[in-house]
């Protein structure tokens, strides 16, 4: 570089340059005194890699050496320098943690002192390749951020055993990271603006950057290494790939980029912000960077072709000599490379293609042996390519490339929907989830993280429409590249698929050897499709027909005139949760116990199963199920019952004389089916029950003080009509994060008591990632709600009541595991024994748990036999 300071200087030319890239940024050094913008030493200004693009001519004036010379006494000066400077901050943050009463870790000596070698190795290297003799003002300022640097990597290193004084740390980092500005501002007055300079201060930042993403990926997840590393990939990618080490032209939202990256991160650091919106900017930090990587790639994948020197020169030469003014082609090492790297990418677009099109799309199927299967649909995409022309081949893989990222979206919306619902997705009826889903998941996780996460999966699909676009197009082309040996494997690979598909052959049980699983799902879904729209008409005359709207109102549940009666969903209990599973023995002794309390207090029970219309959620599904008698199991069939006149349970103790309360604490607004379909006389949510007290991860208050609510509001009033009421319980709500304790009922208030008292906590991450603490936690709401239920009843003492308790529906495979049923359990509670005698011949068992062997019916049949046990003949 100097050389070509020299040589601008002198006059020997008029406009001498340099360029190098900083990744995806080209830094051009002019001759010395030339006007510049912007950091001229620094391209980006943060942590892009940089690599020097060469001159076409041979022996360009460049400045840099094809064999590095030994480095003189004065450029020896700054790795020595740097490394006993390093050592000494090392020492001195050894002291300063020593203060606090620990020792600086073995592994905070090792990390620091192992950072401080590679940077003064690759500084002295640096200033051989670039024949510097010196550092310049603005390189030892440099050289000052880089010990900044060393330090805080040995802290970092360090916290992975003590902890580290965390303003230290981010101290450190934040004056590296304002030197980053200073040794620009020096280069650019002094005129010292070097290859050497710039190259050094991207490493700088490059490693900088990556030491503090090691560190907020402790807090924020392991994804945040992801921005520490891009430099480093890039890097990776230049080797393998030779497009990629060539030239950009200029950008400065680069360096507003790269900035940001170090900025955020150093907040992240600090923990001064929420986790929440700690996170937002990480991600938002991560996605500027993917976008600025991302744009350059493409320009850089759609000019790989383009010359990067000066134009060839054509001079005769005689046959068999090579022109000394055309340049040399790749070298032979260049040359495998490339044709690894072409290799590569044609193996993994055949496995993508592949594994798109035999991938299952169940839970229970999805193993090793399932992808070694035969996909039908690719050796037919074979055929289409090796007899279509290249126009209508490039035509077939624009079509057939988002035909099969459909196709994987679809089976990855299956094992979803088999994990969550255990059932296969509907895009007719589940497309109206999607609101529903999202309102749903920012009530479990909170606003912001549902928006990340939403976002996240929106980028999948993109992702998987471009990548499987340009893997069925590089199949295609590589296919009819190579016509022979294509037709000779699709023809093996076609007689085998026939013999397999001729003796039914199996690897795994459901996934035969010769697969048309892509197609079966695109005919399933279009089956479904139809029958979607099918069933309107079909549910309809269903809701139309009703025999028991018309019975007389004096002969309508006359068993239980003078009785309070409360239907009480309890979230998520299922079958799981009393039988078969390892935290059943907990619920079951709960319900065992609970029993003969209620025994003590003059109650019997009577215990069946019924199976649900939802599975892992979507409750609402199963409460109009139970109300209406009908099979309500889509949100479509939900939206068309309730804007329809059918007769409900509700509807029934209305005309019978009782008062009606829908009790639903975890509603937040307006809910008008209540009012429009359900008929209540009163609707309460958690605002106007007079909770005061903190949330419990999805409920808004614990399943304790609804039941002390509604003793308050309705049921301890004098004078009054008889009460049906339904009453949602959903403490045993996922994500069962948080988790309420029982405590006197005298105590509960208006719930600001929970403010003070402790429960049963944890984070989202920490309970999610272990599955056995997962369902631990599942086992324990259960517990409590049904221990409130029963105390509720055991405290409420009135010899009127009667309860019918059962669960909505089973909770997701990760509780229950795969195969699961839809039974849930169910109860009724009572304190006359004319009542139990109603329903003696349901076969239901005595007490709170269903046996094993205990009848089961579908949900849509309990109002049909309720109101006949309890009518009059």
């Amino acid at each position: 570089m100097r050389a070509c300071q020299r040589a601008c200087t002198n006059g020997a030319r008029s406009s001498c340059f340099m360029a190098a890239r900083i990744a995806d940024e080209t830094v051009v050094c002019r001759r010395v005194g030339a006007p510049r913008t912007g950091k001229d030493r620094h391209g980006t200004g943060v942590f892009f890699g940089m690599k020097e693009a060469k001159h076409a001519a041979a022996g360009a004036a460049d400045g840099v050496p094809t064999r590095a010379p030994v480095l003189t006494r004065a450029a020896r000066a700054g790795p020595v320098t740097g490394m006993v400077a390093q050592v000494l901050l090392i020492a001195v943050l050894a002291e300063t943690v020593r203060l606090s009463g620990v020792d600086l870790s073995a592994a905070g000596w090792i990390a620091g002192v192992t950072c401080a070698v590679i940077v003064n190795a690759g500084m002295a290297r640096g200033l051989s390749r670039y024949r510097s003799d010196r550092l310049s003002a603005a390189d030892w300022v440099t050289l000052a951020r880089a010990t900044l640097a060393v330090g805080v990597a040995a802290l970092i290193a360090h916290s992975f055993e003590q902890t580290v004084p965390g303003a230290l740390l981010v101290s450190l980092a934040a004056i590296a990271l304002a030197l980053d500005a200073v040794d620009g501002w020096v280069a650019r007055r002094t005129r010292t603006t070097t290859m050497f300079g710039a190259h050094f201060d991207a490493e700088v930042d490059a490693f900088l950057i990556f030491i503090l993403s090691v560190y907020v990926a402790r807090s924020a997840g392991a994804w945040v290494l992801a921005i520490g590393a891009a430099r480093y990939v890039f890097l990776a990618a230049g080797w393998l790939a030779p497009w990629m080490r060539k030239p950009l032209p200029a950008r400065y939202w680069r360096k507003v980029v790269a900035a940001t990256q170090g900025v955020v991160l150093t907040i992240a650091a600090a923990h001064v912000l929420p986790p929440a919106v700690t996170e937002a900017a990480l991600v938002a930090a991560l996605v500027l960077l993917a976008e600025s990587f991302g744009r350059d790639v493409w320009r850089l994948w759609i000019h790989r072709f383009a010359a990067t020197g000066t134009a060839a020169v054509a001079v005769a030469q005689p046959a068999g000599k090579p022109s000394a003014a055309t340049p040399a082609g790749p070298s032979p090492r260049r040359r495998r490379m490339r044709t690894g790297i072409v290799v590569t990418l044609t193996v993994l677009a055949y496995v993508l293609v592949w594994a798109a099109l035999v991938a299952p799309d169940q839970p229970a199927r999805l193993r090793f042996d399932a992808f070694l299967s035969i996909p039908l649909e690719g050796l037919v995409l074979v055929a289409l390519a090796l007899v279509l022309p290249p126009k209508a081949r490039r035509i077939l893989a624009w079509v057939l490339g988002p035909v099969l990222a459909l196709v994987v979206i679809l089976k990855l919306l299956n094992l979803g929907f088999w994990v969550g619902f255990d059932r296969p997705f509907d895009p007719y009826q589940d497309a109206s989830y999607a609101k529903i889903g999202s309102e749903t998941l920012r009530e479990s996780v909170g606003g912001l993280n549902a928006k990340l996460i939403i976002l996240g999966l929106l980028a999948i699909g993109v992702a998987l429409l471009v990548f499987m676009t340009l893997a069925v197009r590089r199949l295609t082309t590589v296919t009819a590249g190579h016509p022979r040996w294509s037709l000779r494997a699709a023809a093996a690979l076609g007689v085998v698929w026939m013999l397999c598909w001729v003796f039914g052959a199996h690897l795994v049980a459901g996934a035969p050897i010769a697969s048309t699983s892509s197609a079966g799902v695109l005919v399933d879904q279009a089956t479904a499709l139809r029958a979607g729209l099918r069933d309107h008409a079909v549910f309809a005359k269903q809701i139309n027909h009703d025999r028991l709207r018309n019975t007389p109102t004096d002969k309508l549940l006359t068993g239980l005139r003078g009785k309070d009666v409360i239907l009480a969903f309890v979230e998520s209990y299922g079958k799981a949760a009393v039988q078969g599973s390892a935290f059943s023995p907990g619920v079951v002794a709960v319900l065992a116990a609970g029993t003969k309390r209620l025994q003590a207090a003059g109650f019997s029970a009577r215990s069946g199963f019924l199976t649900s219309t939802t599975f892992g959620g979507i409750s609402w599904l199963a409460h109009s199920s139970i109300q209406s008698g009908l099979t309500v199991n889509t949100q479509r069939r939900y939206d068309q019952l309730i804007k329809t006149n059918r007769f409900t349970l509700s509807d029934a103790f209305h005309r019978a004389g009782w008062r009606t309360v829908g009790d639903v604490p975890s509603n937040a607004r307006t809910w008008n089916p209540g009012k429009n379909f359900y008929h209540f006389d009163k609707l309460y949510d958690r605002r106007n029950v007079g909770y005061h007290g903190p949330l419990f991860g999805y409920a808004s208050m614990p399943d304790q003080f609804v039941w002390s609510a509604l003793m308050r509001l309705e049921l301890a009033k004098q004078h009054r009509r008889p009460v049906f009421a339904e009453v949602d319980l959903v403490s045993s709500h996922t994500p069962w994060t948080s988790i309420p304790h029982l405590i006197d009922w005298r105590k509960v208030g208006d719930g600001s008591i929970y403010n003070t008292l402790p429960s049963d906590t944890t984070t989202r991450s920490a309970l999610w990632s272990n599955s056995k603490r997962l369902r631990a936690a599942y086992g324990r709401s259960v517990q409590y709600t049904m221990n409130a239920l029963i105390s509720f009843v055991q405290h409420y003492r009135d010899p009127n009541l009667v309860v019918i308790a059962l669960g909505d529906h089973q909770p997701s495979t990760i509780i229950t595991g795969l195969p699961a049923s839809h039974d849930v359990p169910i109860s009724v509670i009572a304190h006359d024994p004319a009542v139990i005698k109603r329903i003696a011949g349901w076969g239901w068992n005595a007490g709170l748990r269903p046996s094993p062997h205990a009848p089961g019916w579908p949900m849509s049949a309990f109002r049909d036999r309720f109101l006949r046990a309890f009518d009059s003949p």
